[in-house]
């Protein structure tokens, strides 16, 4: 397996182009997800590069933001959300002196949720997301599922991953740390430090929460219902938190880029809004590491696989939309009579493709109701309906709906 850092990432040619007409690029995602080693690539030597996880200029920029500023012609600022007043400073700098590609910022905080970072850099500042690897990127192919299935086109299976083979994909994840360590045993240790730095460290910087003791047993309590949907004070209940705090904590964790609310898709835009979100972890790898997953476990009984299985589609399909020519939103279904269809991808047009994933190899009729209802519901609307299992045959199942192989999210 090649060095974590010589993986392509496919939003680097974006970040190049938003740089060459913008004063400010933000690089947003979780830590270790690869976010220096790209900006570093990109900026070369033509920038000065500066850490605020380095105490010494964390200190700089805390007490003299704008004499720092002062003194950078083009910089690259790595972990801007340790010292947010940075960002004043640079809107004030960037307004006498317009040129793009000044400032290429890294964040492992979703900025845009804190108030006065979304109003001040409104208009001078391009956002772009690197989520951890996606599978595309590991095995170097450059097409996208999204556009291609939008397009009408299902992509060829890429590399084979059936059966254990998918597990150990889905159970490993994409953070480039996690997959170049030699073993399960290895990636485990990674990813419950990984996990406990994030909390011992970043949620202080994002949100203030003093009382961090509650925060792992949380993560562990949602990380039960992912891919459910979720009753959060019920849950916070279970672990000791009211229900303002529990959500306040999910609030948290989604700035972190550790998990997603995902919206009911309805015709009707406003009972999008009424009607419970499901939670999605953005890496099947951290998921099962806090469910204590393993690969064992799945070859003697798969119970648990399918919403890991799930994450992981999910964590596909949001990651095919950062680097996508079209936009898309991530959605899912679900009725009162508890029919139900894993993700539903809406188009700017309003076309939609629903994707239902299953964890054998097998297709029952009872896997199509799902689809069925939303191609019936939806009308002209549905593009297509397509079921991911894992086998290695793309078979038309009448109604545009399809099964592929859930490999086609790494073909051609």
């Amino acid at each position: 397996m090649p060095e974590p850092s010589l993986y392509p990432r496919l939003i680097g040619s974006r970040i190049a182009e938003a740089m060459e007409d913008t004063p400010v690029v933000l690089l947003a995602g979780p830590r270790q997800a690869g976010k220096t080693t790209l900006v570093r690539q990109i900026a070369g030597n033509r920038a000065r590069y500066l850490t605020l996880d380095d105490e010494l200029t964390l200190m700089s920029a805390r007490e003299d933001p704008v004499g720092m500023i002062r003194s950078l012609d083009r910089a690259v600022i790595d972990e801007i959300q340790r010292a947010p007043s940075l960002l004043l400073a640079i809107k004030k700098s960037v307004d006498e002196d317009r040129r793009p590609g000044r400032f290429l910022l890294t964040g492992s905080a979703n900025l845009m949720a804190l108030p006065t970072v979304a109003d001040s850099l409104a208009g001078r500042m391009e956002t772009l997301l690197l989520l951890p690897l996606s599978q595309s990127e590991i095995e170097r192919q450059s097409t996208n599922w999204l556009d291609s299935v939008f397009a009408g086109r299902i992509p060829k299976p890429g590399t084979k991953a059936l059966g254990m083979g998918l597990v150990d994909r889905v159970l490993s994840g994409g953070y480039p740390e996690a997959i170049s360590r030699s073993s399960p045993r290895r990636r485990i240790v990674w990813a419950r430090q990984y996990i406990d730095a994030l909390i011992q460290r970043d949620v202080r910087d994002v949100s203030g929460i003093e009382k961090l003791d509650q925060l792992p047993r949380f993560l562990r309590a949602l990380a039960q219902t992912a891919g459910q949907m979720c009753n959060y004070s019920q849950l916070g209940g279970q672990v000791g938190l009211d229900s303002k705090t529990a959500a306040k904590y999910v609030g948290v964790f989604e700035q972190m880029y550790l998990l997603r609310r995902v919206d009911v898709w309805a015709r009707n835009r406003l009972n999008r809004v009424v009607k419970t979100p499901k939670l999605q972890f953005i890496d099947s790898g951290l998921l099962a590491t806090l469910i204590e997953l393993t690969a064992q476990e799945v070859e003697r009984d798969r119970t648990r696989f399918g919403h890991v299985l799930e994450s992981f589609v999910y964590g596909e399909l949001l990651k095919a939309t950062t680097t996508a020519e079209g936009e898309y939103a991530l959605m899912y279904y679900r009725d009162a009579d508890k029919v139900e269809v894993d993700v539903v991808i809406e188009n700017a047009a309003g076309q939609l493709v629903g994707v239902e994933v299953k964890a054998s190899a097998t297709v029952k009729e009872s896997d199509l109701r799902g689809l069925r209802k939303l191609a019936t519901l939806a009308g002209d609307q549905f593009k297509m309906g397509i079921l991911l299992y894992d086998g290695d045959e793309t078979m038309p199942l009448g109604g545009n709906i399809w099964a592929a192989p859930l490999a086609t999210l790494w073909g051609t």
